[in-house]
Order: C-alpha cells, then sequence, then structure tokens
C-alpha cells in the first residue's frame, strides 16, 4: 500500500514538473492600441530572451520629435512599422513610411516624428558591443558605418534560398557588415507555401510578424499561431519551419545574431537574385 502511494505520488510530481521542460516558442503580441497620451509609451518586448539584444516598442504622435542619443555601447536598428513620418539629418529629409528601416550609424544629428494626425509605431533593437563586435567593425566598408542607413523594406534587394518555394519574394533589409554579427531580411508568400524545417545553432533569431501576416510557426514538437504585430524567439538550435494555409499571408521579418563572425557563413545560403 505505502509503495502504491508513493508510485502515485511520483506519477503525479512527474506531470506536474513535466510541462516546464516542455519546448515552447516565446512569443508577445504588440500593443498596437498603446495610448499616444501617455508620456511616449513604450515596451520592452521579450526581455531578456537573447543575450545583448534589447527590443522595444515605441509609440509617438506629431507632438513628439525624438532626438537619435548616441550610445557607444550599442548599435541600432529602428524598423517603423505603422505610420508615417518624416526624418531630418543634415538637412535631407527622408519620408517615414510602414516597413522602413533605419541605422543611425556614427550620425548624431537625426530627429525624426509622426505625420499630423497620425501615430508612429516602431521597434528599437538595440546589440550590445562586445570587445571583439569593437574590433571587428574597423574592418567594415566605411560607408556602412559612417553614413545613416534608410531603407523601406521593398527597395531592397532580394534573395532565394532552398528551403523556400520559388513563388516566396525575400528580401535582406540589413546586410551584414553593418553590425557585426546582425542581418535582418523578410519572407512574403501567399499560402499554400511553407518555409521548410532547418536547423542553424549558430545563431540566435527573431521573428516579427508584419501588416496582413497570418502564419504558423513551428520548432520541434512545439507550434504557435504567428498574426501580424507580433515579436517571437525561435528557440535556439530548434528545427523550425513556417507554414501559411491557403489564401493566407505570410509576411515577417527575420532577425539574426549571430553567435560569431564566424556563423555568418550562414548567410552564403541566400542566392542574390539578378
Amino acid at each position: 500500500m505505502v509503495l502504491k502511494f508513493i508510485y502515485a505520488l511520483s506519477f503525479g510530481l512527474l506531470l506536474t514538473v513535466s510541462p516546464i521542460h516542455a519546448q515552447e516558442i516565446p512569443i508577445k503580441h504588440l500593443d498596437m492600441a498603446l495610448d499616444v497620451k501617455l508620456k511616449q509609451p513604450n515596451q520592452n518586448i521579450l526581455k531578456d530572451e537573447i543575450d545583448g539584444v534589447t527590443t522595444e516598442h515605441i509609440i509617438i504622435d506629431s507632438k513628439i520629435t525624438k532626438k537619435i542619443t548616441p550610445n557607444n555601447a550599442y548599435k541600432t536598428v529602428y524598423l517603423f512599422i505603422k505610420g508615417y513620418g518624416t526624418l531630418t539629418s543634415a538637412g535631407k529629409t527622408y519620408d517615414i513610411v510602414p516597413e522602413t528601416i533605419m541605422l543611425p550609424n556614427n550620425v548624431t544629428d537625426i530627429t525624426f516624428k509622426a505625420a499630423k494626425n497620425d501615430v508612429l509605431h516602431y521597434l528599437k533593437i538595440s546589440v550590445f558591443q562586445t570587445e571583439v563586435d569593437l574590433e571587428d567593425i574597423k574592418t567594415f566598408p566605411k560607408e556602412n558605418i559612417d553614413n545613416i542607413y534608410f531603407k523601406k523594406f521593398t527597395d531592397c534587394e532580394s534573395y532565394t534560398e532552398p528551403i523556400k518555394s520559388p513563388q516566396t519574394t525575400s528580401r535582406t533589409i540589413l546586410p551584414n557588415k553593418y553590425i557585426p554579427r546582425v542581418a535582418m531580411g523578410t519572407v512574403k508568400t501567399i499560402g499554400p507555401d511553407k518555409v521548410g524545417a532547418h536547423v542553424h545553432g549558430m545563431l540566435e533569431q527573431l521573428f516579427l510578424g508584419l501588416d496582413n501576416n497570418e502564419s504558423i510557426v513551428y520548432a520541434d514538437d512545439a507550434q504557435v499561431d504567428f498574426p501580424p504585430y507580433s515579436l517571437l524567439h525561435i528557440p535556439l538550435a530548434s528545427s523550425h519551419s513556417v507554414e501559411v494555409k491557403a489564401n493566407k499571408e505570410m509576411y515577417y521579418v527575420w532577425m539574426d545574431f549571430f553567435v560569431d563572425k564566424e556563423g555568418e557563413e550562414w548567410l552564403k545560403t541566400h542566392n542574390k537574385e539578378d
């Protein structure tokens, strides 16, 4: 009788503890209804998911002018995902539209604001620069670090990849050699379609769902619905894939954070289109 009780207790504890070790895909749905009347409302998204990477969702209206404040300890990417605005630097004005990327690089006189009666949503991704990164960036092309980088996603170079179908449009929105160990791009297609299962243990990866994205992400035995304006973390070294059902759209940003610069060899699987 005692043995039966111990077995039952042990089995019950096993059922309680096991889910803790189950594979999960961390995901955060961005609050696109943040109250702009608050003082520059922002949210830290997926905090502490990737060592050295901080991601914030920030919203501003036309009453607020943001000035870039350099921090030599970090390199920062701005992804403008919703709303319109203007950015000014060195007497030049840039039009901010949804799905635009900006890197200040070494430029310090940058300000931006939302258009009149509009609200601007953007992600600010800050990547800590290690001593190795600070040495590595010295070898980068001078124009990649001394000039502002500002591009609409749709103006960026397209590529193909063996794990994607011919109907998929992929673009590199941030090539490597701008920020040490970092690259970013987009994937867009209409279902039924998928990005085939693959593994990369040499990099951490975030996915950002863009407007109209309605896909499903798989990682090993886990899966999660991946809606518009959500950010998820692909578990490191998991076998992962993305699927979109018939008549639905897959459209997301991938963000690669390589463990070391040797890992960037992975990008050679991206074949530039003529």
